[in-house]
């Protein structure tokens, strides 16, 4: 089948326009019966009956946050997602505080500013996903990473003037004590959505949702609509980054970060079905004005903020269960069938027999280069750029020498310890987000349960792995059993997860790392700090996990194909929680590597880690769809990245450039593999 974009003629006939129908309006009903009840809960728990000041606040409260929800559910109406609209946010709301000033001009023209940025960013997520048909959510967490490094290079911290009557303007009273300025805005953005659903364009969203290649045949121009959906997406953006900073009358670089988990909550909850095709933004709308009340609820009831992001994680995991459909008759089928399979495989062979029995399927005759041809092909092009950083490096006056190896090895162990976890699930086809906050959580257990003792230490660092496998485990059902999208489910878990360390830490972990682990991580023996044989011992066991054992050319079958997989008897299910249960092993014992390392855990630590882990194993030759790539390519990733960061750390680039040059240097490694593929 051709790549080029299939165009529109005069004479394509039009798309039948569904009729409206309480069927097809169900996730609709049901969100607005949910706010109509979260409403009534709300009135009945004020003190007095809400009058219209607090119909203002309300109205101002949840404004954002519709908006973005809105942009949100554009894209994923086609099939994809956007992790970017938190980070778009941001950037607008730091620009537009920038430059506000008294001069009614000057507004005018900061809104058109913001809305122009929000635009911008989304037709380049467009260019990249529909025009280069990458993968969504990579292309999309790429862009958030390079906005957060500018938004930190305008403001890096919260500063800058927003006059009173920009924030009067749009969160004040259209109408003194009659009509809210938020429910204009809001009225006016719902009108626009409406008559775009009424056009072309809005049908065709509907129809590359539900099927891409029906829609191709049907005349529909798929890369057009894809891309006009990802700017009309930032374009949103951009309105809801110009309506915080009304709102928190200030320039803040971080605002839009808790809007990630937010915005997918509100969607799912407003019954778009993730996966594209069923839906809408009004429904969208009101799942964001619900998800504000149930924060208000709380605040009412006194519940600790720590609480939020635990409540808005299981509200998605539990409005997303409601458009899965999962059935009890699927639920005992699919643990007949488990058990039925389990029982199956031990009874054929033990795990050593079958390790055993893969080895001696190698190639048999062939030479090692040729046999090895085309892995290398992917897996050397990390390992010349290394060299050619390295080169770089001795040019600018720096040796290499075993001190230069060492600190390589030992700041590059944290991403090679991810990149095996994070590697195989993409090797699957899936993607684990809750690897922030798993670190950050493991981390924090382990300083507050060892208190720098070493004997408590021989119970706790155990103790924090199983629990990290128990949270890849949970992923893993959740994924396998309840049909929940990777992005969906691995999303709600990181939120989960930091209302819990907040919770566990109060918001301050205490706490220290037993001398022993701070020995493996910061000693020295001979010229190399302890960790560093320790991480070429699990390097090579990672290889021989992936390339020699059953459980390695499973992970690649189901990568290549799920359905084919399992009719060759492979255990779909069962592997997919396998590898998430492996990526919550090796984020839990980064979380330990860093408590040692620093001494002690903090919040956020696990940050930094989510887009390098993901860079890393695409830099190394893994196709980010799956079922093509290796761990010694990955590795190689690892060190080019290590040696890249070494490199700038040594120059007078600020540290939130950083995360520009990642994901730059991530969409350029899937744009190469992408080259590759189609040949």
């Amino acid at each position: 089948m051709s790549n080029t974009a299939v165009v529109s003629y005069a004479q394509s006939p039009e798309p039948p326009k569904a009729r409206w129908t309480p069927g097809r309006a169900k996730g609709l009903l049901i969100a607005v019966a949910v706010l109509v009840v979260l409403f009534a809960l709300v009135n009945f728990l004020s003190a007095t009956p809400l009058a219209y000041p607090d119909l203002l606040y309300l109205s101002s409260g949840g404004l954002t946050l519709a908006v973005a929800a809105l942009g949100a559910t554009i894209v994923i109406l086609t099939g994809g997602f956007d992790l970017s609209a938190g980070a778009v946010i941001s950037l607008v709301n730091v620009l537009v505080a920038v430059y506000l000033n008294d001069h009614p001009e000057s507004q005018g023209i900061a809104v058109l500013i913001g809305l122009g940025v929000g635009a911008l960013v989304g037709a380049f997520n467009g260019f990249f996903v529909a025009v280069l048909r990458l993968q969504s959510i990579v292309v999309t967490l790429s862009t958030m990473f390079i906005l957060t490094g500018i938004t930190l290079v305008v403001m890096d911290k919260p500063g800058g003037m927003v006059p009173e009557s920009f924030t009067r303007f749009f969160t004040g009273s259209a109408i003194e004590g009659v009509l809210p300025a938020p429910v204009l805005v809001l009225a006016f953005v719902i009108l626009a959505w409406l008559a775009v659903k009424k056009t072309r364009f809005g049908t065709a969203l509907y129809a590359v949702g539900s099927d891409q290649e029906a829609a191709t045949y049907s005349g529909i121009n798929v890369v057009m609509t894809k891309l006009g959906a990802y700017t009309l997406a930032g374009l949103a953006y951009g309105a809801a980054g110009v309506l915080v900073t009304a709102q928190t009358a200030t320039g803040d670089p971080l605002v839009g970060a808790p809007l990630l988990l937010q915005t997918f909550t509100a969607v799912v909850l407003g019954g778009t079905v993730l996966g594209g095709g069923r839906g809408g933004c009004v429904g969208s709308v009101v799942g964001a004005y619900s998800l504000m009340l149930i924060v208000n609820i709380l605040l009412v009831l006194n519940v600790p903020a720590y609480y939020g992001t635990i409540v808005e994680g299981l509200v998605l995991i539990a409005a997303a269960l409601g458009t899965t459909g999962v059935s009890r008759v699927e639920l005992a089928h699919w643990w007949r069938q488990t058990v039925k399979r389990r029982l199956a495989d031990s009874a054929s062979s033990s795990p050593v027999v079958r390790l055993v029995a893969s080895a001696r399927q190698l190639p048999a005759g062939a030479t090692w280069l040729k046999s090895h041809g085309v892995a290398l092909r992917y897996v050397l092009p990390a390992y010349v750029c290394l060299l050619l950083i390295m080169l770089v490096t001795v040019l600018l006056g720096r040796p290499i020498d075993i001190g230069y190896l060492n600190t390589l090895i030992l700041l590059g162990s944290f991403l090679v310890v991810l990149a095996l976890g994070q590697g195989t699930v993409i090797l699957t086809g899936g993607l684990d987000l809750s690897l922030p906050w798993t670190i950050g959580l493991c981390g924090i257990l382990l300083g507050g349960l060892a208190r720098g003792s070493n004997e408590a230490a021989l119970w706790a660092v155990p103790l924090v792995l199983a629990i990290g496998i128990l949270i890849g485990l949970v992923n893993g059902l959740a994924i396998v059993l309840f049909k929940l999208p990777p992005i969906v489910a691995t999303l709600a878990m990181n939120g989960l997860l930091q209302g819990i360390a907040l919770l566990y830490s109060n918001g301050t972990p205490d706490g220290f790392a037993p001398p022993a682990l701070k020995w493996l991580m910061n000693a020295r023996i001979g010229p190399f700090t302890p960790v560093v044989f320790a991480v070429i011992v699990f390097a090579a066991l990672g290889i021989v996990l992936l390339s020699r054992t059953v459980f390695g050319r499973h992970v690649y079958a189901v990568g290549n194909s799920p359905r084919v997989a399992h009719l060759s008897g492979v255990n779909v299910g069962r592997v997919t929680m396998s590898v998430y249960a492996l990526s919550g092993l090796c984020s839990a014992l980064v979380g330990v590597m860093l408590t040692g390392f620093g001494g002690q855990a903090s919040l956020g630590m696990g940050d930094p880690y989510l887009l390098p882990s993901i860079a890393v194993v695409v830099i190394g030759g893994t196709l980010i769809t799956g079922g093509r790539g290796k761990y010694v390519g990955m590795i190689g990733g690892v060190l080019l990245l290590t040696a890249l960061q070494t490199l700038l750390a040594g120059t007078m680039i600020p540290p939130s450039i950083r995360d520009v040059i990642y994901g730059v240097v991530i969409l350029c490694a899937v744009v190469m593999l992408r080259e590759r593929s189609s040949h």
